[in-house]
């Protein structure tokens, strides 16, 4: 049984159905996965004016849509998924550059501030590397990457998101973290 965090994928497909007519359902979608694509999509474009767009975009056109879900085809996360990367897509259409930001400006709500100032330094230096690091690799290689760690979604729901296998994402996403590690320990040998 497919789950997204503790929770079976069927309860968020029901859900799904049932926000339809009940205020509540709906509510507790949007609180869930809110969080989930808004640091999707905020690590992507690193501006949360323009994050907020994005994601405002992506739940209308889930309001919307809402009626044709259908959980036959794909799981709610997924489905939803899909439509942030493609309100995603339209942005960077009409994009001609992304914005150059500070790690610490992307987000990392996991992540505690360090109580000392040298710590805060360290923290804020290796962020700015992985930073560095992920540019270097390719759209989908970075794309696998935030959907897996910031979008917390598992190999299959990335699969479905982007037209791929599992075993597809799974050897694209071992790749990538090999070429992440490998980047990051040259730039430490400097």
């Amino acid at each position: 049984m497919e789950t997204i965090g503790l929770v079976p994928a069927s309860r968020w497909n029901n859900l799904a159905k049932e926000a339809l007519y009940d205020e509540a359902a709906f509510d507790e979608l949007y609180d869930h996965f809110f969080p989930i694509i808004y640091n999707v999509i905020y690590v992507r474009v690193k501006n949360s004016a323009v994050a907020d767009d994005i994601v405002g975009d992506t739940f209308m056109k889930m309001t919307q849509s809402l009626g044709s879900f259908d959980p036959e085809k794909a799981s709610f996360a997924t489905w939803l998924s899909r439509i942030a990367m493609r309100t995603l897509t339209d942005y960077y259409r009409w994009q001609s550059h992304r914005q150059n930001v500070e790690w610490d400006d992307v987000f990392s709500p996991a992540v505690e501030e360090k109580d000392r100032p040298e710590g805060h330094l360290l923290e804020k230096e290796g962020r700015s590397e992985l930073l560095l690091a992920l540019d270097k690799l390719s759209e989908r290689e970075q794309h696998i990457i935030h959907l897996k760690f910031w979008g917390e979604m598992s190999n299959k729901e990335i699969a479905e998101t982007m037209d791929m296998t599992p075993s597809n994402v799974g050897v694209v996403l071992h790749r990538a973290m090999g070429q992440l590690k490998k980047i990051l320990g040259e730039r430490r040998l400097l």
